[in-house]
């Protein structure tokens, strides 16, 4: 998945939500960091869990970025551009050129769930990670995600706009992949979110404006978007407004 311009800068004000950090502190706590670990994250985006990543390793560790978008990469590097120990790769999430067996943990969220051969990137991850070294991944249930309020026929348009994922159920599988490449003590953890207002710095505002540019690039009438935007607002006056995001961590071991 590629973020470009004015659409990856929506995408990194999305991760600066609460939404965004209770995510990232969900990543962390899981990884329990050590100081001198080496730890990779696949879709870094702007580059906020590597910055936060990147002062629990220490000067002694080191933290890699990897996402194919450039615009991404150079967003990241700007942001941490006062760590010495973050390094960043434009690359494939299936081809990421490290040493094998040289990371401690590999994380990724809302990445993998856009690439169409999954098992390809976790055949990769566990080729860079060592023994006994975690991976964790957060992942979108997108069937149950999105806005409730306006009318069901028009919510349905401009939802189905959204429909990019190549694994749009992904944490279903999940497990069962990881268990076939010997990954070991395989656990899942909810993370959901039920939200009743949309003020312009939240989660719902950001993915409101990123769902009507994908919109009006499958075709859909500036009428027809500025309708269902009308009928979000009616909706959270009334008191009948929702967003929901059903995300699923998934934790395992290599073995």
């Amino acid at each position: 998945m590629e973020f470009k311009n004015d659409i990856a800068i929506i995408q990194q004000q999305a991760t600066q939500t609460n939404v965004g950090v209770i995510r990232r502190q969900a990543i962390l706590n899981e990884l329990n960091i050590q100081k001198g670990q080496t730890i990779i994250d696949i879709g870094c985006g702007g580059g906020y869990l590597l910055k936060e990543m990147s002062l629990a390793v220490g000067e002694k560790g080191k933290i890699i970025g990897v996402d194919s978008s450039d615009f991404q990469i150079k967003s990241a590097e700007k942001f941490c551009s006062n760590l010495s120990n973050i390094e960043l790769l434009c690359c494939n999430a299936d081809s990421i050129m490290i040493e094998p067996i040289s990371c401690d943990a590999v994380t990724s969220t809302q990445t993998l769930e856009y690439i169409e051969d999954i098992d390809d990137v976790l055949r990769e991850t566990k080729r860079l990670q060592k023994q006994n070294s975690k991976f964790i991944n957060i992942s979108t249930l997108w069937d149950f995600f999105g806005f409730h309020g306006p009318d069901p026929e028009l919510n349905k348009i401009m939802h189905d706009s959204m429909k990019g994922q190549k694994h749009p159920m992904l944490p279903v599988q999940l497990s069962g992949k990881l268990e076939k490449l010997g990954y070991k003590n395989i656990k899942t953890q909810e993370i959901n979110f039920f939200i009743r207002n949309k003020h312009d710095n939240s989660f719902p505002k950001c993915h409101e404006i990123l769902m009507s540019n994908a919109a009006r690039n499958m075709g859909v009438s500036e009428e027809l978007i500025l309708n269902w935007q009308n009928q979000l607002k009616k909706a959270e006056e009334d008191g009948s407004f929702a967003f929901t995001a059903y995300s699923i961590l998934t934790s395992a071991y290599n073995s």
